[in-house]
């Protein structure tokens, strides 16, 4: 009996033990997948689903690369955070370019001169002083001044792993210089910028330079001059481009332009250290608000705030809601509010879903298979968020993109191409038969809008509604737009001289052919429903999916029918989006980015008329005219929008969306102790059951031992 009593005293022992563990510890940091000292400090948590391959700003050129460079790097402008339309502001300029036109001789011209009379624009910039480089040991020198780390040896590079290994960091100011440097750096073959052949346009003596460094791989580009771009002084530089374009301005807010200072080619270029990952794609160096302080891209990124980031402070106006909005509230204070920036590697939606709304990501996206968790339609077609979402006190905002998809037909085909009247009917009926609102609504959960033109919404030149809708695909119906019916589009298809879709030559369907790299099981969906659109012609769909690099090369090649594309506005003008038709940038004959080959002499004209003008009454009538030519002709069924959908917690403040500014992170502010709260309540476990099993194993566990301790004695 007393060995009996002893296992029940350890049995409480036990309970009591696991129940002073339990109120000892904040269960609710059971699941959490950070550091508990964490917890309070303000620190933005985010997540990336693949390693951006570049961060050198010479050579990055997509979206998950921005999500970094843009907070490192900085150009000499930026987009003003509030303000709409999008409008330019100094960054690292004090002030906005002086704008000087020139003729042939090189002379000043006066103001009012007519554009013709034009030979070159002067762009002069003006950098604020004591602007420093985060800490690097790029820039680390000795007591007598050298460069600590610019003549590794190989025994010293070979005890390396990371740019942390170095013990000594430096830092310097930010000159005029550095933003010259890095446009020799552009123009450098070796470099391969995907903007070179675009500035070659430009840039005075920019094709000189590339071709007098050619494809030497060690020369000091530092020493060669460029005709178009010199350092007036320590804070002033100028850079000459030809003729008049008003847009170049826009590139100087790009990361392209950023400074770089030289010191960073010297060191990384050192022999052996790219063997070690340390290179500028690596490891950038910059002057903006942050630092990359790790890079394991196979499980997280994480930046932190730079110590010796110049004073910034956030806008001081906006818009007239911005203010009864709070987004003033933070008005004039010092930039950043973050202190640590921490990407975690997500490659599914469905556990980055759950962290988001356990409270571990401040942000998120909304995937297909967690819509419907988050968003629900209106009667009147609007959209809400769901009453769990609001139950959170999540935030939702929505913004259409500046960016386009479209279906593509290769004017070069014979069967879908030229400007004869049978091949542009056959494309008009096209674009009226592929129903892309059924495709947003099917594909897309509803986010986009479907294009009536070439230009989207936040661009000069756009117009809404009945005023800018495309009226060779949709009929005006009161004051509503819609698009028009089959028999419309079998009307075109026999004037075409396709009758019911059959090819006279054949008496049989019509056959077309779809380019496409769709090839997973996932896509199949969308093939098939791209199949029945044509169907509803008569017209028989053949998919021939390939891989990218094949289909890259059919583009080039002229070899494409039928395909789909998309492109995102590098800047908030028709320009760079007008120019994916301009003849002369046929991908086919000229390598440029008018992947469809469309060639019109009328819409030409118009291009090069309208591209230069600054924004008046008489550019906005020459874009309308150039939308009406587009949509005559139709080298595009203009496909739709994105309409971009993102979730933010209740903690997460100063949101406004920006489809231009990639260095919106020193503007966000999170409050932490909210945030805290709210993960204590979301992620407090339900101990109970466990409590409740334990006690029913050991009431199953305490009869078994007392039988087996008694045939134990009768064993003796």
């Amino acid at each position: 009996m007393s060995s009996f009593l002893s296992m029940k005293m350890q049995t409480y022992r036990i309970l009591f033990l696991l129940t002073l563990l339990l109120t000892a510890c904040d269960v609710s940091q059971f699941n959490n997948p950070y550091s508990e000292s964490e917890g309070e400090l303000s620190v933005l948590y985010q997540s990336f689903s693949e390693r951006p391959k570049h961060l050198d700003p010479a050579v990055a050129y997509s979206e998950n690369e921005y999500a970094f460079i843009a907070q490192i790097y900085e150009p000499p402008f930026q987009y003003h955070y509030l303000k709409r339309p999008y409008q330019l502001t100094p960054l690292t300029a004090s002030k906005m370019p002086e704008i000087i036109f020139l003729n042939k001789q090189g002379e000043r011209l006066p103001a009012g001169v007519k554009d013709s009379e034009i030979a070159f624009t002067d762009y002069v910039i003006n950098i604020q002083p004591k602007i420093r480089y985060q800490p690097h040991p790029a820039l680390a020198k000795n007591s007598q001044g050298e460069y600590l780390y610019h003549h590794l040896s190989q025994e010293q590079i070979q005890s390396l792993n990371t740019l942390t290994d170095f013990n000594i960091t430096g830092s310097r100011e930010l000159i005029a210089d550095d933003y010259v440097y890095q446009i020799k750096r552009l123009a450098y073959p070796k470099i391969q910028s995907p903007i070179a052949e675009i500035m070659k346009n430009y840039i005075v003596g920019f094709d000189d330079f590339s071709k007098l460094v050619g494809d030497k791989q060690k020369i000091d580009i530092n020493t060669l001059s460029m005709a178009g771009v010199e350092a007036n002084h320590r804070y002033q530089y100028r850079i000459r481009i030809k003729g008049k374009y008003p847009q170049f301005i826009f590139w100087l807010a790009m990361p392209f332009f950023s400074a770089m200072p030289w010191e960073a080619d010297v060191f990384y270029n050192q022999k052996g250290l790219s063997d070690k990952n340390i290179t500028l794609d690596w490891f950038p160096i910059g002057s903006g608000p942050y630092l990359l302080a790790e890079n394991n891209p196979n499980r997280r990124m994480i930046l932190l705030k730079n110590p010796l980031f110049h004073i910034e402070k956030y806008p001081l106006d906006g818009e007239l809601e911005d203010k009864q909005n709070g987004m003033l509230a933070d008005a004039e204070k010092k930039l950043p509010f973050i202190d640590k920036v921490v990407f975690m590697l997500e490659k599914e939606t469905i556990p980055y879903w759950t962290k988001f709304l356990q409270g571990y990501y401040d942000a998120s996206g909304i995937a297909s298979d967690s819509f419907d968790q988050a968003i629900q339609f209106t009667g009147s077609g609007g959209i809400a968020l769901t009453d769990s979402m609001k139950h959170m006190d999540i935030q939702l905002q929505t913004l259409i993109e500046t960016s386009i998809f479209y279906m593509g037909f290769n004017m070069l085909d014979a069967t879908v191409g030229g400007d004869t009247e049978r091949a542009r009917k056959l494309r008009q009926a096209i674009s009226i038969v592929v129903d892309y609102e059924e495709y947003i609504s099917i594909f897309r959960n509803g986010r986009g809008i479907a294009a009536q033109g070439v230009i989207p919404p936040g661009i000069y030149g756009y117009r809404e509604g009945k005023e800018g809708y495309n009226p060779y695909s949709y009929n005006l119906v009161g004051d509503k737009v819609q698009r028009k019916d089959i028999n419309s589009a079998r009307q075109l298809m026999s004037e075409a001289g396709y009758p019911d879709g059959i090819d006279p030559k054949t008496k049989e369907a019509l056959i077309l052919y779809f380019d496409t790299t769709s090839v997973s099981v996932d896509d199949r969906a969308t093939m098939n429903w791209y199949r029945k659109q044509f169907e509803k012609l008569g017209i028989k769909l053949v998919i021939r999916a390939t891989d990218y690099n094949r289909f890259q090369e059919k583009m080039r090649s002229g070899n494409e029918q039928i395909f789909v594309w998309g492109w995102n506005a590098d800047y908030p003008d028709p320009e760079n989006l007008f120019f994916l038709l301009y003849g002369a940038n046929s991908k086919v004959k000229y390598g440029g980015e008018n992947a469809v080959n469309y060639h019109n002499p009328e819409f030409d004209r118009l291009f090069e008329k309208m591209r230069n003008m600054d924004n008046n009454e008489q550019r906005y009538h020459i874009i309308q005219q150039l939308q009406e030519v587009v949509r005559h002709d139709a080298p595009w069924a203009f496909g739709f929008h994105p309409k971009n959908f993102s979730l933010f917690h209740s903690w997460y403040k100063n949101l406004k969306p920006h489809s231009m500014a990639n260095n919106r992170l020193k503007y966000t502010r999170i409050d932490t102790a909210v945030r805290v709260e709210k993960r204590q309540e979301w992620n407090y476990p339900v101990l109970w059951p466990l409590a409740l099993g334990l006690l029913l194993f050991i009431a199953v566990l305490i009869p078994a031992i007392v039988a087996y301790r008694r045939r134990s004695k009768e064993t003796f």
